[in-house]
C-alpha cells in the first residue's frame, strides 16, 4: 500500500535524523514566547553549529511538542517549571530543578539552563469593570456567576488549569475555548469578561487589564527553561555549551518588551531575537540588561504577503496537497472500481469514508500524531489523504454507475471480458466524473492543508497559526490569499482538463 511505503519511508528518514550529520532541531508551541524563544535559542547556537539549527516553529499545545521531543523528532524546546512538574510529571508538589531531571531522566529527557523569568498562568478582566464589580482576587470570582470566561483550550484541558482553578475557588462558571490570540481581542470587544493570561503577555497593559489576584496561590511558578533528550550535550556539544551561557539572563522586563514588539509592533521573531542577544552580548552575564525595544522591523501587509517564506511554503503547501490528492486517487478509485457492482459493500465503504469526513481535521491529527509516534509530513499527508478520499471514490461509483447498460450488453456481445469492458469502455465514459471528484477533493485539500502547520508540515498555515497567536490580521491575510490564489488555480486547470475530456457535439 503507497501510505505503508510513506510511513517506512519516514521512520528510515527519522532514524537517519538521529545521525552525526543532522541540525540541532529546535522545537516551540504556538503563542508568541514560545516562538521568540525558539528562534533566539537557535541564533544562539548556530555560530557554534556546524549545522544551521532547524526551528520547527508553532507545533501546537504541551502535548504535541512533549510527544514530537519523545518520538525523536526534535531536540529541545522552551518549556516551563509548573508545566513540567504538573502536567507532564503529574505532581501535586511543585518540584525543583534536580527533582524534575531526576524524574525525567528515564524517559530519557532533561530539565536544565532556567532562563531567568517566570510566565505564570493567571485570570485578566478589563480594569474598569474589574473595579466597578469589585472583583479584585480570584475569590471574588465566586460571588460573580455571570461572568463569561473565555478560557484558551489548553488551559481548560490541563491538569494544572481550570479544573483544579474551579474546584480550589469554587467557580461555577462555565468557559468558552478560544484560541489565546484571539481572547485578547474578544475581552478589548467586550464579548467575554474574563480570560486566561501569561504574566509576560504585552497586551495586559496595552488593553488596560487588571490581572486577579491568586489569593488562595493555586498557580505554581513557571519558571522557563530548556526540556531537552538527555543525548544532547553529547551530539551537540557546541551548541550545548553556547544555549547554557543564557542560564539567568533574561528576565521578565525583557521578556514582555520582546513580545510586545511581537504583538503590538509586527516585528519578526527573528529580528527580535537577534536584537536581543545582541544586547545580552554586550552586557556582562551578571548584568540586568536593558530590553532590546526598537522600533526597526515592523512589516506592512504587503511586505508579509511576499516575504522571504513565500516561495517555501507555497512548495511545501503544493507537495502536500498534490502528494494526498495522488494517493487518495490510487486508493479510491480502485477500491470504487472493486466495490461498485456490489451496492452493500460499497454502501459500506463510502459510509466509511463519509465518516471521515465528520472527524475533526485536529483531533485526526492528535490521533495520528499518537499512533505514528511523529509529528510533521507524515500525520498531515495521512490525514489529508483520508479528507480526499470521499469525493474520488462517491464520483468514480457514480460516473461508472452512469454507464448505459446498453453499452455494457454491447461490449459484452462483442466477446469483451468484463475487465476488458471496464478498461475500454466504462472508465473512459466515467472519466469526465472521475475527474471532477477528483477536482473537488483538490479544492478540500488546498484548504484542509493549512492545517499541516499545526504539526509542522509547513504550507500557508504556517502564517496563519503564526497569524493567530499575534492576532495579526494582515499575517492571516499574508497566509489565506495565497492558499485561496492556489484554489483558484486549480480550479482553472482541472476546467481546462474537463472542456478536453468532454465528448464533442
Amino acid at each position: 500500500m503507497p501510505l505503508c511505503a510513506l510511513a517506512l519511508g519516514a521512520s528510515v528518514s527519522v532514524a537517519a535524523s538521529n545521525g552525526d550529520g543532522a541540525p540541532l532541531r529546535i522545537g516551540s508551541k504556538r503563542f508568541t514566547e514560545s516562538y521568540i524563544l525558539a528562534e533566539m535559542l537557535a541564533q544562539q547556537a548556530a555560530p557554534h553549529a556546524r549545522i544551521a539549527p532547524q526551528v520547527r516553529q508553532g507545533l501546537g499545545n504541551t502535548a504535541i511538542v512533549y510527544e514530537a521531543l519523545r518520538a525523536g523528532q526534535i531536540d529541545l524546546y522552551p518549556e516551563y517549571a509548573g508545566t513540567i512538574s504538573q502536567e507532564i510529571l503529574k505532581s501535586t508538589e511543585p518540584l525543583t530543578l534536580a527533582q524534575m531531571h531526576q524524574a525525567l531522566a528515564p524517559l530519557g529527557l532533561g530539565v536544565a539552563v532556567p532562563l531567568g523569568f517566570n510566565d505564570g498562568y493567571a485570570l485578566a478582566m478589563r480594569a474598569a469593570d474589574a473595579k466597578a464589580r469589585g472583583v479584585l482576587n480570584l475569590s471574588d470570582m465566586a460571588t460573580h456567576p455571570d461572568l463569561r470566561l473565555g478560557l484558551s483550550n489548553e488551559f481548560i484541558g490541563r491538569s494544572d488549569g481550570w479544573r483544579g482553578l474551579a474546584q480550589r475557588y469554587g467557580l461555577t462558571h462555565t468557559p468558552t475555548g478560544l484560541d489565546h490570540g484571539l481572547a485578547y481581542e474578544a475581552i478589548g470587544a467586550k464579548q467575554v469578561d474574563v480570560i486566561d493570561i501569561y504574566t509576560t503577555d504585552a497586551k495586559i497593559d496595552a488593553l488596560g487589564l487588571y490581572v486577579l489576584v491568586d489569593d488562595k496561590k493555586y498557580f505554581p511558578r513557571y519558571d522557563a527553561v530548556l526540556l531537552y533528550r538527555l543525548d544532547v550535550p553529547q551530539r551537540f556539544p557546541q551548541e550545548w555549551a553556547a544555549l547554557q551561557a543564557l542560564d539567568g539572563r533574561i528576565n521578565e522586563a525583557m521578556m514582555i518588551a520582546m513580545n510586545a514588539r511581537a504583538e503590538l509592533q509586527g516585528v519578526t521573531f527573528d529580528v527580535i531575537a537577534r536584537d536581543q542577544l545582541s544586547a545580552l552580548a554586550r552586557a556582562p552575564a551578571s548584568a540586568s540588561t536593558t530590553p532590546a525595544v526598537l522600533d526597526a522591523g515592523q512589516r506592512g501587509f504587503w511586505a508579509k504577503l511576499i516575504a522571504p517564506d513565500l516561495t517555501r511554503l507555497a512548495a511545501q503547501h503544493v507537495f502536500l496537497v498534490s502528494v494526498a490528492v495522488l494517493l487518495a486517487t490510487l486508493l479510491g478509485v480502485p477500491i470504487a472500481v472493486l466495490t461498485h457492482r456490489h451496492p452493500r459493500v460499497a454502501a459500506a465503504v463510502l459510509g466509511s469514508s463519509g465518516l471521515l469526513q465528520t472527524v475533526p481535521s485536529i483531533a485526526m491529527l492528535a490521533v495520528l500524531i499518537s499512533l505514528l509516534g511523529a509529528i510533521g509530513t507524515l500525520p498531515a499527508l495521512i490525514a489529508l489523504t483520508l479528507y480526499a478520499l470521499l469525493p474520488i471514490m462517491r464520483n468514480t461509483a457514480t460516473g461508472l454507475g452512469q454507464v448505459p447498460t446498453g453499452l455494457r450488453m454491447a461490449a459484452q456481445s462483442l466477446g469483451l471480458t468484463a475487465w476488458q469492458s471496464l478498461r475500454l469502455v466504462e472508465l473512459p465514459l466515467a472519466l469526465p466524473t472521475i475527474v471532477a471528484g477528483v477536482r473537488t477533493a483538490t479544492a478540500i485539500a488546498v484548504g484542509t492543508a493549512t492545517i499541516a502547520a499545526f504539526v509542522g508540515a509547513g504550507g500557508f498555515g504556517e502564517r496563519i497559526v503564526t497569524g493567530l497567536a499575534l492576532n495579526d490580521r494582515a499575517l492571516l491575510l499574508a497566509g489565506a490569499l495565497p492558499a485561496a490564489l492556489m484554489a483558484f488555480v486549480s480550479e482553472g486547470l482541472f476546467e481546462l482538463l474537463e472542456r478536453r475530456l468532454r465528448p464533442h457535439q
